[in-house]
């Protein structure tokens, strides 16, 4: 559905047909789902977190995604990245704009086969209505978080190692960032990639499941997000368990008093070390 049909409010047979166990929902009904059909949500990473997100909003009717990669497709991803099947080799994301266009005509992919950097982070998270951060190193988490905050922008954070995995919503100005959560990554070396620890096949389709939900409530504008609650899930024994973390004052990028007023190559050099290939 293109903007002109959103905006004269009118659904085509097939889409009231695709979409009627959402609308039917009466915290969404028709205007939710033209909502949905109108926003923009930016996906970054398009590994195991990301397929996840992207396969569900996608579903949703999400009118326009985004999705950041400069990975190319490769046999190890397919036990977890769910939407690459048979693109070996292929770009990440364009595989995900093709699983994307096979599923639901009704979305535009909007694809960056590039690095996210401090060159490019503001622009393109500037462009989009909810972030996903599925990417898989620390730089990029505080990269991403930097740009939401200070482009104003909603953000939902993922990770996970082996069983476990956590994620958690930010709000600029309403509730803490990641920075505020985690101050400093951890020492090079500290926490071991997946590459040698392994990673539970279906965890990352959980949490980026999780992620979709938070950015689909956000625009719907029902129930409650996961704001200064970092929710986190056991895999093994199946246990979910929630921390809380206040706003902090003195936090570098949303505080009172903050240092970081631009994304800047500088800002991000102490914390590069990859953390998971998701």
């Amino acid at each position: 559905m293109r903007e002109r049909d959103i905006v004269s409010g009118s659904f085509t047979d097939e889409q009231i047909k695709r979409y009627s166990r959402q609308i039917i929902l009466p915290e969404v009904g028709g205007k939710g789902q033209k909502k949905l059909l109108a926003s923009r949500v930016l996906v970054l990473g398009a590994g195991g977190l990301g397929s996840s997100a992207i396969a569900y909003l996608a579903a949703a009717g999400v009118g326009t995604l985004g999705v950041v990669d400069s990975d190319t497709v490769e046999v190890s991803n397919l036990q977890r990245q769910i939407i690459h099947g048979g693109n070996i080799g292929f770009s990440k994301a364009k595989s995900a704009e093709s699983f994307v266009r096979s599923l639901n005509s009704d979305v535009d992919v909007v694809t960056y086969q590039e690095r996210f950097s401090a060159e490019n982070a503001a622009e393109i998270v500037r462009g989009y209505d909810f972030v996903i951060d599925g990417s898989d190193n620390f730089p990029t988490h505080y990269m991403v978080n930097d740009a939401s905050i200070l482009e104003r922008k909603p953000l939902s954070h993922g990770s996970i190692l082996r069983y476990e995995g956590y994620t958690t919503t930010i709000i600029p100005q309403k509730g803490p960032c990641y920075r505020c959560i985690f101050g400093k990554a951890p020492p090079a070396g500290l926490i071991p990639s997946c590459q040698e620890a392994g990673v539970f096949g279906v965890l990352p389709g959980i949490i980026g499941t999780l992620q979709a939900g938070e950015a689909l409530k956000f625009i719907l504008g029902i129930g409650e997000l996961l704001i200064g609650r970092l929710l986190c899930l056991n895999a093994l024994d199946m246990t979910f368990f929630e921390a809380t973390a206040p706003r902090r004052k003195d936090c570098i990028v949303c505080g009172e008093d903050p240092q970081i007023t631009g994304i800047e190559e500088k800002n991000y050099l102490d914390n590069r070390r990859e953390e998971c290939k998701l």
